[in-house]
């Protein structure tokens, strides 16, 4: 009976606690500081495996948070967990990336129109050919609005999910394709997104340059990335 109010060995959450809508940083610290700051009587729904979800309200709508973990492998399983057993409508993942574009600054914000990928996720549906994860338009466009209307630029493109971090092969090539900046997470959620039939959309903020000596701390990416989640809440 448990099992069935809590569908998931990696989520305490029972049915009905986590919202339409979850904001997803890889950072489950990111999680909490996301609640406690941005949403109003935040109550937390999972630790498991200290990867914190918290559900609350945001200007009178409900909201969740939480984290997803390092790699497409960890929110892969989130995700779809969100998506096919709590009946989660959109996830917006709000992570940090590092810039390959010479025109990308520390702290600028990019939508991830598409996700290009290093990763096997997709082996898993057959399919007959590549598949080219993308966001959800509706969220991209309101996404831009949004930021518009708060005064934020927004890069809006191509980004990379890699499953490497310590990469010994160059991003020159990534770069010549117009790809903005490297992440490890937008390809898995946006291809969970497609087979559920759901929304995604991957938001980044720059937290490091990989072809100029710019860097973020760990704190300062943990609690500075005001501009991006300004446009998430507001989706």
């Amino acid at each position: 009976m448990e099992m069935e109010m809590t569908p998931t060995p990696h989520n305490g959450a029972r049915l009905g606690e986590i919202a339409k809508t979850v904001l997803m940083p890889g950072d489950p610290l990111r999680a909490k500081v996301i609640a406690e700051t941005y949403l109003e009587n935040p109550i937390c729904f999972n630790t498991v495996r200290n990867m914190f979800g918290y559900t609350g309200t945001y200007h009178g709508k409900e909201i969740s948070v939480m984290g997803s973990g390092m790699g497409m492998p960890s929110i892969g399983i989130y995700s779809y967990e969100l998506f096919h057993f709590y009946d989660v409508d959109k996830i917006i993942r709000i992570g940090s990336a590092g810039g390959i574009q010479d025109d990308l600054r520390v702290m600028d914000v990019v939508v991830g129109l598409g996700a290009c990928t290093d990763s096997n996720y997709a082996h898993q549906y057959q399919l007959p050919g590549t598949f080219a994860p993308i966001a959800s338009y509706e969220l991209v466009e309101k996404a831009v609005d949004v930021a518009r209307r708060q005064g934020t630029p927004v890069h809006v493109g191509n980004i990379l999910s890699s499953d490497v971090f310590y990469n010994e092969v160059s991003s020159e090539q990534w770069k010549k394709m117009g790809v903005l900046c490297v992440e490890m997470e937008a390809a898995a959620l946006y291809m969970n997104a497609a087979r559920a039939g759901k929304q995604a959309l991957c938001l980044l903020t720059i937290s490091d340059h990989l072809y100029r000596k710019e860097s973020l701390s760990a704190k300062e990416r943990q609690e500075s990335f005001h501009s991006m989640m300004k446009i998430a809440l507001e989706l």
